[in-house]
């Protein structure tokens, strides 16, 4: 069983003079020696190095007090989760799957070996409770793929050796104390280390010499210019997110579903809005294909979120208003109208055809399907052009909702408007590199119109889910009142939605024009 751990950490170059002195570092008591510890890891990555790529390590690693296997993703500069598993002769199933959307289906191999003597002191406030691991790494490295000599003596071997200074944060120390421990540090002359990560220094020492130089040589990507580029780099983005949330979901992250189907979601507008850009000829096979996963992420959680909304309603109605089994019928229609699980979901990103659409999106990037407005010479108004049509969609959907007497068809049409308000906040994030502010309040003010719109969504489901529980508390011979109540504050959360539509349209109709 893997576990996780959010490691906080800095890295310095050292000196030969070793550890400077931390003893009067504020809040530090005491400095201990905690001996040295001899650890030997071997990193695991593809061929070509993707986890490397994406900043996430693998490796199996003895000695100290964590043996075992360990997978790091980066969460902020200098901040990692570690998931950990026990040690085995092979990656374990756990954490195979955590890095398969980088991995697809190539093969996890060796590429690395990293051997450390680790001189450690445990850093102790004035009652023996441990504030950071600070140590002294004296690390050989020795490249286990490709061919070169690296900067060792070894004739023919990728090796290198260095020494670092690490200090580690403990488990719910104060990150103001890793600066106050900086300070200390750069004062006798320590400096940050120029890798984030031995890994990183090992590969790049060890990679035969022609490959540095062609590394230090290749530029950074230019920015976009043409309209093409603008909506490949948000599709760029997109992609990414959905390669990066996948193992969060797999972890069960709070909200990591949700995100991930915004990124599907994000994708698909992107591709109906820039049509004009993107060939739909190849962007809606991929679009079909993200509305499937969409489905799956989707499945259970409009009802989890039906669920919390009517647990919540309950909760803050007084106790006279409280008549029967209300919670108890609640849970019983819930369970019954679950969705999916998450044995289930897992299935679909360990499957072939969640793959290929990784696959499809990474292909569609290497070689897109540009159309000649992509590359003309005003993209502005290319792009512009398209985020005014989207708008002037909700515009149609809104002036037609208000024009409507209270009722199902103004819901839906309300409702039309909210899916048309969110595909025009899409278009308009892609925009924002090129046209600026402009479509940077325009997103604002989608927001708003769809944050609106939804809550009257959310009201219309919610009601009709109040009048199905009310019918199967009749038809058990149940009091129904309390449903009545909750229906009745509901439709009163609909009206004030609907009364302040009109002055925040007016708002959102004023804004800027591009």
């Amino acid at each position: 069983m893997a576990d996780t751990k959010r490691e906080i950490e800095r890295k310095y170059e050292s000196k030969d003079s070793g550890l400077p002195d931390l003893t009067g570092v504020p809040g530090v008591a005491a400095v201990v020696d905690k001996g040295v510890a001899h650890l030997d890891a071997t990193y695991y990555d593809t061929a070509d190095e993707r986890l490397a790529a994406s900043s996430v390590t693998l490796r199996r690693r003895t000695g100290g007090s964590d043996a075992g296997w360990h997978l790091k993703f980066p969460v902020a500069p200098g901040v990692r989760d570690e998931i950990r598993a026990p040690l085995s002769d092979h990656v374990p199933r756990s954490l195979a799957g955590l890095v398969r959307s980088r991995v697809r289906d190539a093969e996890l191999v060796p590429v690395v070996r990293l051997v450390s003597d680790r001189d450690i002191r445990d850093l102790v406030d004035a009652d023996g409770r441990l504030l950071a691991e600070v140590s002294v790494d004296a690390v050989h490295a020795e490249r286990l793929t490709g061919t070169g000599t690296g900067t060792g003596t070894g004739k023919g071997t990728a090796t290198a050796q260095w020494s670092e200074i690490e200090v580690e944060l403990a488990d719910g120390g104060d990150p103001a104390l890793l600066d106050k421990i900086d300070k200390r540090l750069r004062k006798a002359g320590v400096r940050p280390s120029r890798s984030a990560s031995k890994l990183a220094r090992a590969l790049s020492r060890t990679k035969p010499k022609k490959q540095r130089g062609a590394a230090a040589r290749k530029p950074q990507p230019p920015a976009p210019v043409t309209a093409g580029e603008h909506v490949l780099a948000y599709v760029r983005a997109q992609r990414d997110a959905l390669v990066a949330l996948d193992p969060d979901v797999r972890r069960d992250v709070p909200d990591s579903v949700h995100r991930m189907r915004v990124a599907t979601r994000r994708l698909r507008s992107t591709f109906r809005s820039y049509a004009k850009v993107l060939d739909r000829t190849a962007t809606d096979p991929i679009g079909a294909e993200l509305k499937w996963l969409a489905a799956e992420l989707g499945a259970g959680r409009d009802q989890e979120v039906l669920t919390d909304r009517l647990t919540t309603a309950l909760a803050e109605l007084p106790r006279p208003l409280l008549a029967g089994p209300v919670r108890t019928r609640l849970r019983t229609w819930s369970h019954a109208r679950g969705g999916g699980s998450r044995r289930r979901l897992i299935a679909v990103l360990d499957g072939g055809r969640y793959l290929a659409l990784l696959a499809a999106l990474d292909t569609l990037l290497a070689d897109p399907p540009l159309r000649p407005p992509a590359g003309a010479r005003k993209p502005g108004k290319v792009i512009g052009a398209a985020v005014r049509k989207d708008f002037g969609r909700v515009s149609e959907l809104v002036e037609q909702a208000l024009s409507l007497p209270p009722g199902d068809e103004r819901d839906q049409a309300l409702h039309d408007a909210r899916k048309e308000a969110k595909r025009t906040r899409y278009s308009a994030e892609a925009a924002v590199g090129l046209l600026g502010d402009p479509a940077a309040d325009l997103v604002r003010s989608m927001k708003s119109l769809q944050q609106l719109l939804g809550d009257h969504q959310d009201s219309v489901m919610t009601r009709e889910a109040l009048r199905t529980l009310a019918r199967q508390a009749h038809a058990a011979g149940e009091n129904s009142f309390t449903y009545g109540v909750l229906h009745g504050r509901e439709e009163r959360r609909a009206a004030d939605a609907e009364a302040a539509l009109p002055g925040l349209w007016e708002t959102v109709r004023g804004g800027p024009v591009f």
